[in-house]
């Protein structure tokens, strides 16, 4: 069964193309084919951290989006990364109701995650609304309530939308806020994770040993929660 995979939340600065730069290195590390797929033309990080694995996708044009699911057909076995940019859920919208995605994806025995990127605001819950109101039971939900944004989700729990999620079926993950200085490091020299965790060398985007073995700690516990939700 093929498995396309959107990394979403509409809102800027949730935490989207952090969460696909961890699922980019969970399918490494767990040696899971994917091919990746980066949607933002000015800070795309698919393309910045992991450009061996990914390739642009222009939301305006449908021809550069029907490659998603043409490329999930041609081999099932490869998973399907899409990091969504902000501000694509209208776009995202209209193409799958051109091509009836939902369906075609349902005939071609084809799985559509979208996981919802979410900081501890109201802003999140009201495009977590907006998202289930119209697609319902076609798409498989996960939440992922991103503590690098907030660790106080009671907004989103008394809403009464993540209970209504999970009775569509959601799952949830949950990513721990990894120290500040180390992320920063990282992302100043456009480093995977592998190589945070693994290069010595300071000039080239290396950390420290304990700053590695924070990376690593951090890893082994959002690896858990994808491991419970599956990819």
């Amino acid at each position: 069964m093929a498995h396309i995979h959107f990394i979403g939340g509409e809102k800027g600065g949730v935490g989207k193309s952090l969460t696909a730069r961890v699922l980019a290195q969970y399918m490494i590390d767990r040696e899971i084919p994917f091919i990746g797929f980066d949607t933002d033309r000015s800070h795309g990080a698919l393309m910045r951290f992991y450009s061996g694995y990914a390739s642009p996708v222009v939301m305006d044009h449908y021809e550069a989006l029907d490659v998603i699911v043409e490329a999930a057909a041609e081999q099932p076995e490869r998973r399907i990364l899409v990091d969504l940019a902000a501000q694509t859920h209208d776009a995202l919208v209209r193409w799958m109701d051109d091509a009836g995605v939902i369906n075609m994806a349902d005939e071609m025995g084809m799985t559509i995650h979208y996981w919802h990127v979410m900081d501890s605001g109201k802003d999140s819950v009201d495009l977590l609304q907006k998202l289930l109101d119209r697609f319902g039971t076609g798409l498989k939900y996960v939440l992922v309530r991103n503590q690098v944004r907030g660790n106080d989700f009671s907004t989103l729990e008394q809403s009464g939308e993540q209970a209504r999620a999970l009775q569509l079926g959601a799952q949830i993950v949950s990513i721990k806020k990894l120290n500040e200085t180390v992320m920063n490091r990282i992302d100043a020299g456009s480093s995977s994770f592998w190589k945070a965790k693994t290069s010595h060398d300071s000039t080239d985007g290396g950390l420290g040993m304990m700053d590695r073995q924070r990376v690593k700690m951090w890893l082994r516990d959002v690896y858990r929660e994808i491991d419970d939700v599956g990819v």
